[in-house]
C-alpha cells in the first residue's frame, strides 16, 4: 500500500492518524504530508530521536528504556500509546530502531527496528530486521509503517468515528 491509498482509507472511515518517530526522524510524517489533503486525516507527529525526548514528549517511562533498551518492543508500544494520547488521534504508529552505521547501546544491531501501533485500547508490535544502508533502512521503515497501519484493518473491526 502507498501513503495516498492509506490516507484515502482513513479519510473514508473518518479516522485520524499520528506518529511517534525515532530512527526515521520525521520521514514518515513527511511522506504522509506530501499527499495533498493529508491534513484531513494526519494530525501530527512527535520526533523523539533520542531517549530523553521519548520520555519528555511520548511519556515513555525512563526505567523501561533502562531495562529494555531504547530499541525494543516495549519502548515502541509505549511510544505509540503516549503519542496517541498527546496527539489525540484514533490511530498512532511508532518506530524505534537502529539505522546504523554502528550497533546501538544495548546490542540492537543495524537494521533492528520495532514498530508500535495503537488503536483504541489495542496495541500491536512488529519487529523488523532490515538490510541496507542507513537511509535505505529509514525508507524501508516508513514503508513498513504504512503497511502496518493498513494491516490493522484486517485485524480488527474499525468503526467510523
Amino acid at each position: 500500500m502507498n501513503a495516498h491509498d492509506l490516507l484515502t482509507i482513513l479519510k473514508a472511515r473518518h479516522l485520524t492518524l499520528g506518529s511517534c518517530e525515532s530512527l526515521t526522524g520525521g520521514l514518515f510524517a513527511s511522506t504522509i504530508c506530501s499527499i495533498p489533503g493529508a491534513s484531513e486525516t494526519f494530525m501530527g507527529a512527535l520526533v523523539t530521536y533520542v531517549a530523553k525526548e521519548k520520555v519528555a514528549l511520548a511519556h515513555v517511562d525512563p526505567s523501561l528504556i533502562e531495562s529494555k533498551g531504547v530499541v525494543s518492543a516495549e519502548v515502541a508500544t509505549s511510544m505509540a500509546l503516549g503519542a496517541k494520547r498527546a496527539l489525540g488521534v484514533d490511530i498512532c504508529v511508532s518506530c524505534t530502531g537502529n539505522a546504523g552505521p554502528t550497533e546501538e547501546k544495548g546490542g540492537a544491531g543495524v537494521g533492528t527496528v520495532y514498530l508500535g501501533l495503537a488503536y483504541n485500547d489495542l496495541v500491536y508490535v512488529a519487529p523488523l530486521h532490515l538490510k541496507g544502508e542507513r537511509n535505505q533502512i529509514r525508507e524501508h521503515t516508513v514503508e513498513a509503517m504504512i503497511d502496518f497501519i493498513a494491516s490493522l484493518f484486517a485485524k480488527v473491526e474499525i468503526k467510523n468515528q
